[in-house]
């Protein structure tokens, strides 16, 4: 008969369990409703009390609704299980398919949050280093300044970096302190050089080129430190004196600049100090004085 109706066998085989599912719901609901029915009935005619009755029927009305739910769950419970597995294979497969796309959207999140930097800022993350210049859900673009991590000068070339870094690699915001910045570079020496001469003279020309602004950077520190709790940071220019190797002398400059003209100040005062030669030829400046007062 099934073949006359056009019906073919395996149609058939395919969708009976379906509609004995179907079947088995359709009754579970038919005798949830007349169980509701006859035990509100009842409910109404062996109650007197008005709030009695009511708060017996909500009970009722609730514990028949969890007996459809629980109904439910084991007439579907197979069909359901099979459906929960499909939907995390198909939401494993779509992970991995997307995983950087989701941990970009991920680093997005955590620099917004985190408020790490604006537009504008000059970070660095791994070998990247620039101005923030475009900021999407995905990727971060940057004008590229350099070379190295201690010039200021941009290179014309733009990094677009994918957000996804800024989930496993820190970010060093460079314009931290936004209108003032506090600049640092460091000047070599072999130790026979005059390098304390050097230095006297470094500390100099970096006060001189500091002083119109030294006090609005310094009012600028202080308010700065009082908003975010901190400690204000001196803003007096200052040399001071590493030493890497036996052999060598380093000068550590470190002085206040508007953040646009940290290159600008910075090679003003080396264009000053380097007028002079401070190669000692074997000599310090302490003896050098000392031959000049005996002779």
């Amino acid at each position: 008969m099934n073949e006359k109706l056009g019906i073919s066998q395996e149609t058939f085989a395919f969708f009976l369990p379906i509609i004995s599912l179907f079947g088995s719901t359709f009754i579970l609901l038919v005798v949830v409703l007349v169980l509701n029915s006859l035990a509100s009935r009842f409910i109404r005619r062996t109650v007197n009390s008005s709030e009695l009755r009511r708060k017996w029927l909500v009970q009722t009305r609730n514990g028949i609704i969890l007996i459809f739910i629980l109904g439910l769950i084991l007439i579907w419970g197979e069909e359901l299980r099979t459906l929960a597995l499909s939907v995390v294979a198909i939401a494993v497969a779509f992970v991995v398919a997307t995983k950087e796309l989701i941990l970009c959207v991920t680093g997005s999140l955590l620099k917004t949050g985190a408020g790490s930097f604006d537009i504008g800022d000059r970070i660095q993350i791994k070998d990247f280093r620039g101005d923030v210049i475009d900021q999407t859900l995905l990727a971060t673009t940057i004008l590229e300044v350099g070379p190295g991590k201690l010039t200021h000068q941009r290179t014309g070339r733009m990094a677009v970096i994918p957000n996804a870094l800024f989930v496993s690699e820190p970010v060093i915001n460079e314009s931290y302190t936004r209108q003032y910045v506090l600049h640092v570079f460091t000047v070599p020496f072999k130790r026979t050089d005059k390098w304390q001469a050097a230095q006297q003279a470094l500390l100099v020309a970096a006060s001189k080129h500091c002083q119109p602004y030294l006090e609005n950077a310094r009012l600028y520190m202080q308010r700065l430190s009082d908003e975010r709790g901190l400690d204000a940071s001196s803003v007096d220019p200052r040399v001071t004196i590493q030493v890497p190797t036996a052999a060598e002398i380093h000068l550590v400059v470190r002085f206040p600049v508007r953040a646009s003209q940290r290159s600008y100040i910075e090679q003003l005062i080396l264009s000053e100090v380097f007028t002079e030669d401070y190669s000692g030829k074997g000599k310090s400046t302490d003896e050098e004085e000392e031959e000049k007062e005996e002779n």
